[in-house]
């Protein structure tokens, strides 16, 4: 999506960065990983494949990423060019036919040093406050493997979502939220000492 290949967005453990070409060959590697391909549901690619699947999220308009890069404590500064600050990634699907402005959300820590550390929370709130905000999105949705506990109780207890659907043959579990007054005044709070810079090249 090209509406945010302009912006990275600053928050107090992670900062959110447009996914660029630079970013690909650490991604790739990640990639490699089968226990994050079972966790996102994909399916290995070559790097070339991976090139070109880089620039799928940057044209298409019903997706939309960012990589995730670590900030230091304490620091209002970040370097939002840094490749080895990479630690994961958030996306946003807009494939609902039925209700164009539901977005489908995933994030994905895939540096194991950052994990249990409420940076998956923070990720997940500034994109559901930039999608709210930038997008028009109404409506969230999620789906995670029955057996990712951890990822469950983040969107359970940490964003309000509520557990509307399980699918056993797939060991999945749907979970909702949808945008209203009171969750718009909670990413108010969540999201309100973030700070929106240009990315530029």
């Amino acid at each position: 999506m090209r509406a945010n290949e302009k912006l990275a967005i600053v928050g107090r453990q992670v900062a959110l960065v447009p996914y660029e070409k630079k970013h690909v060959p650490r991604y790739h590697e990640w990639m490699k990983s089968p226990y994050l391909q079972e966790m996102t549901g994909s399916e290995p690619l070559s790097i070339d494949e991976e090139y070109a699947m880089q620039q799928t999220w940057r044209t298409d308009d019903d997706k939309c990423t960012f990589i995730v890069l670590s900030k230091d404590a304490g620091s209002a500064a970040c370097d939002v060019h840094d490749t080895s600050r990479m630690i994961g990634d958030v996306n946003i699907y807009l494939n609902n036919a039925d209700n164009p402005h539901e977005a489908e959300l995933e994030v994905m820590i895939a540096e194991e040093t950052h994990a249990g550390k409420g940076i998956a929370t923070e990720v997940l709130r500034l994109m559901m406050g930039y999608a709210v905000s930038d997008i028009g999105v109404d409506d969230f949705v999620v789906r995670i493997k029955e057996y990712n506990s951890a990822s469950i109780h983040i969107f359970e207890n940490k964003l309000g979502f509520v557990e509307t659907e399980r699918a056993p043959v797939f060991k999945e579990v749907t979970l909702r939220r949808k945008v209203d007054d009171g969750l718009k005044a909670s990413l108010a709070e969540w999201t309100g000492h973030a700070a929106r810079i240009e990315f530029a090249k």
